[in-house]
């Protein structure tokens, strides 16, 4: 008789670590597709955010009256940009430099810092001049931890998708990111719309709104926490002495066409949806309700989403290239045929609401989806994020002059008549969309077939080739790999 109690105790031992190691490649193969859902769910603050101060921006008005002049209306929303760009540029480096998912972490924690700070301003003493700064404020630190999520989370996101399915990498980068940013923008119209219609005072509405936008960043905090930076980035990680001259010789024009493209697209997407309600407004006629204006608006909030969806399908079945000049064709295509007939249009306000939607939406197919997913693979892995945050930077100061520029514009080309300025406008817009198409075709690469490693290693062999020392290339520090 065996002096084991068990006789099958060799087999059940030697089965253990097949039972784990299985186990273990499971969770493997799992944890890249929750890296690409939660690296994304904070980018649904910033279409959030920048919506919903549309509609804030008509409760302030109707709770000051003349006190909230429209100098301050503009501070609010440059506020939010500046610290975008700020965020971009500066966790792009961070990204690179640090890590992803420190990164990711200390923007999550300014996104639900600055939300929460905005949903319980007060002016000091009871003041409103200091109510609308301490807006200005803390909509500039939510600006900085919303504008690093581009770089941190996108970068993460598209390293995550190369791994997991690399002929589908545009279709998950596109749903990760834009997607959850064109989805805050939707939500930024039914939340005010559901609290107004629920009978709540203008008060209510604008703190709750502003507040609700905690949501998205903690609701990935826990997830986020457990994440690893990427392989590929633990491989190729780049944390000092970066040749930055060696870098923009090879990558200037790239680097040219993902900024001048992002530049373009958010000229024209942020203005027409800002000021949409404006517009909308316009079309309407005289006096129209807050609930009026929230409706339409949120209606043409969710055609953003058809045209994001098929742009990330297209990206991968044509190319990224050809999706994004076709995006910028159409789109100039349509605006120009808008402004030639705006005033015949608005006079049916179905069928404009439905055409400007559209004309939203083509963006979105286009540059919106592949403005994001060219310059998150393009880039070497070593500087990814710092190239794709001054992209993103330079594209949120297209924002910045479009929204500057709208109703100036509007005004220049209107000579006292609001509907012939904005049909001008239209068309203005739908120039530049046509610009930005021949600007795609002739700048932006198409890597929609390849692995993000290739580029890796052909960055590496045009660095061996100009005398720079690679053997300090990878991850040396161990800080993203601390569990929660």
């Amino acid at each position: 008789m065996s002096d084991s109690k068990f006789p099958d105790e060799k087999f059940v031992q030697n089965a253990v670590p097949v039972w784990e190691d299985e186990k273990e490649k499971a969770i493997e193969k799992s944890s890249p597709f929750y890296t690409i859902i939660f690296s994304g769910c904070a980018l649904m603050s910033d279409g959030y955010q920048v919506g919903v101060l549309s509609l804030v921006n008509v409760c302030l008005g109707n709770i000051y009256g003349d006190a909230y002049t429209s100098t301050m209306s503009t501070r609010l929303g440059n506020a939010l940009f500046v610290g975008i760009v700020l965020g971009q540029i500066g966790f792009g480096f961070f990204a690179d430099r640090v890590g992803r998912k420190v990164g990711m972490m200390v923007t999550t924690f300014l996104v639900i810092l600055g939300a929460a700070l905005c949903a319980g301003a007060y002016g000091a003493g009871g003041s409103v001049e200091g109510l609308f700064w301490a807006l200005a404020i803390y909509r500039g630190i939510l600006g900085v931890g919303v504008g690093g999520e581009y770089p941190c989370s996108s970068t993460n996101a598209s390293e995550s998708a190369d791994k997991v399915m690399n002929g589908r990498r545009g279709f998950l980068v596109s749903l990760a990111t834009n997607f959850m940013i064109d989805f805050g923008f939707v939500l930024a119209g039914i939340v005010p719309l559901i609290l107004a219609v629920a009978g709540c005072s203008n008060e209510v509405i604008w703190r709750v709104s502003f507040g609700l936008g905690v949501i998205p960043p903690l609701s990935a905090l826990y997830f986020r926490l457990r994440m690893t930076n990427s392989e590929i980035f633990k491989k190729n990680a780049m944390k000092k002495n970066v040749p930055y001259w060696l870098i923009f010789r090879r990558y200037w024009k790239s680097l040219l066409g993902t900024a001048g493209t992002w530049f373009l697209y958010d000229f024209i997407a942020y203005p027409f949806g800002l000021f949409s309600g404006t517009i909308i407004n316009s079309a309407i006629g005289s006096n129209p309700t807050f609930v009026q204006t929230a409706e339409w608006s949120t209606l043409l909030n969710f055609l953003y989403l058809p045209g994001c969806i098929l742009g990330a399908y297209s990206g991968d079945f044509i190319g990224r290239k050809k999706t994004m000049a076709l995006g910028f064709f159409l789109q100039g295509v349509l605006g120009i045929f808008m402004g030639i007939w705006y005033r015949d249009l608005i006079s049916i306000l179905p069928l404009f609401v439905i055409l400007y939607g559209v004309f939203l939406s083509l963006g979105e197919f286009g540059p919106g989806d592949m403005v994001i997913v060219t310059s998150s693979e393009i880039f070497p892995t070593a500087i990814r994020g710092t190239a794709y945050g001054w992209s993103a930077a330079i594209g949120k100061l297209g924002a910045i002059c479009g929204t500057s520029a709208f109703k100036p514009a509007i005004q220049h080309f209107g000579k006292g008549d609001a509907i012939l300025g904005q049909s001008r406008v239209f068309i203005l817009a739908s120039g530049l969309a046509l610009f930005g198409s021949i600007v795609a075709w002739a700048l932006i690469p198409d890597y929609s077939k390849q692995d993000l490693s290739n580029e890796d290693e052909e960055f590496k062999q045009y660095l061996l080739e100009n005398g720079y020392d690679i053997s300090h290339l990878g991850e040396v520090s161990t800080m993203e790999d601390v569990k929660a």
